[in-house]
């Protein structure tokens, strides 16, 4: 017990020596939580593999090392948009940068977003848009039932805010790409606020970069409203490396007839927890919730989603793809909860993994809890090995064995990116999984980070 109490006791230590110069450094809305946030973590410690929800990742062993943090809040020296050069061809977007946990708003894009259109960093927003804020901020995240959310609030400084007005469509896709920097070991924690109110609709595509060779640890919370008709895509693409760990937690309450596409990619990491809980609040709301990851080395990829109709005639479809080569461990838990009053729910969930080597891992966990008797539901798991009958019949046409196996690892991923609806993006996707299972570093073209 003490041993395992040692991996909070620094956190806490800190957190009573640092507490006023956290909240010095952020704004009200954020340090109103943060007390009772910090109190829920002391009362629950890190997760472990006891647990039901964390067994496949022990998140606790990665908070033991010692890690830098900038609770001073001082200056990084870098210009993003001049290092980051990541255009996706053929697509236009209104491109922003957090760097390690910080919002940068030394340079913003020129282009202009719609007007009441709010996209900036949530310290300063905050303080311009104080009751916007505190009507929202932590009020998905429950820091009473999740210790790494409520980590992740005692400790956030700043973050990203995005509003969008009612009925406001914004046309071009918004791009947040998050860089990590450090000449130490590090460790960040990052927060997105997103409302959407009645029959908004926009697009956001967020990218994780490392530019150091050292050791990472980022926590993220992300809070989603999508109110009434409103609809929204969130598109996920972690391309980090085999040093970095990361634990992304992510709320989702959807009102009725809402529309929202969640679509997280693993492409390089070293060590990876996603959590999705999607609430669907109103009638004929629909989720549509993909995921996908490619590992090799000692890569870990686990992704936990729950989805709970909570009204009637709502749809959710759910579809996570893994390709675990080398020694990679891969775990998908996905609960869909059907409440009692919700009839007329049609729900389908899909989990399906390749495992290319002996020693790669896949722990698969698809549960469906059903209270209501006039609904249409299903699930299922696969994992297996490339299909021999097709590598012979590539070979006997005369494909290299080699490239035979990347073009089944390739087909078997795109039904995951054929979900994407943004064209330019998903041709990016294409190129950058093929890229990933040639073995290729994925470089961004023209990136400096990558080089």
């Amino acid at each position: 017990m003490s041993v395992i109490m040692n991996v909070e006791q620094q956190y806490i230590d800190l957190f009573a020596q640092c507490e006023a110069m956290i909240c010095r450094h952020s704004a009200e809305p954020m340090n109103a939580p943060r007390a009772a946030a910090f109190a829920d973590f002391e009362r629950q410690g890190f997760p472990t593999r006891k647990q039901e929800k964390y067994k496949y990742t022990d998140v606790s062993k990665f908070f033991e090392p010692d890690y830098g943090l900038n609770l001073n809040r001082l200056p990084i020296p870098v210009n993003p948009y001049e290092v980051f050069k990541c255009d996706v061809p053929n697509m236009s977007t209104s491109l922003f940068f957090v760097v390690n946990d910080a919002f940068y708003n030394q340079v913003l894009p020129k282009s202009g977003l719609p007007e009441g259109v709010i996209f900036g960093g949530l310290r300063e927003m905050a303080e311009q848009h104080p009751e916007l804020v505190k009507k929202y901020y932590c009020k998905l995240a429950d820091t009473s039932k999740d210790a790494v959310t409520a980590f992740n609030t005692a400790f956030t400084q700043d973050g990203v805010l995005m509003y969008v007005p009612k009925n406001v469509v914004v046309d071009k896709p918004i791009q947040l790409v998050n860089i990590l920097r450090a000449d130490v070991n590090f460790m960040v924690n990052r927060r997105v606020l997103i409302i959407l109110e009645e029959g908004a609709q926009a697009r956001l595509l967020v990218c994780d970069h490392a530019m150091d060779n050292v050791n990472f640890l980022a926590t993220q919370v992300i809070e989603v409203f999508a109110e009434e008709n409103s609809v929204f895509d969130l598109y996920e693409l972690e391309e980090t490396h085999t040093s970095t760990v990361r634990f992304s937690n992510l709320y989702v309450k959807q009102g009725a007839n809402s529309n929202v596409l969640l679509n997280g990619m693993t492409l390089h990491n070293g060590t990876t927890r996603n959590t999705t809980e999607v609430t669907l609040a109103g009638e004929g709301a629909e989720i549509n919730l993909c995921g996908m990851a490619i590992a090799d080395k000692n890569q870990h990829v686990d992704n936990n989603t729950s989805i709970d109709h909570a009204v009637p005639n709502c749809t959710s479809n759910e579809l996570f793809k893994y390709v675990l080569d080398d020694q990679s461990v891969g775990a998908f838990a996905g609960l869909v909860l059907v409440r009692p009053d919700a009839q007329h729910t049609s729900s389908q969930q899909t989990n399906r993994n390749l495992c290319a080597t002996r020693d790669a891992r896949m722990y698969t966990q698809p549960q469906l809890e059903i209270y209501a008797d006039d609904v249409k539901c299903s699930h299922g798991a696969t994992v297996g090995q490339l299909d021999e009958n097709a590598l012979f019949y590539m070979r006997a046409r005369g494909i290299a064995e080699k490239e035979a196996r990347l073009l089944l690892m390739f087909a078997f991923v795109n039904e995951v990116i054929d979900t994407i609806r943004l064209e330019a993006l998903k041709d990016r996707l294409h190129l950058l999984v093929e890229k990933r299972c040639r073995g290729e570093l994925n470089k961004c073209q023209g990136c400096s980070i990558c080089k």
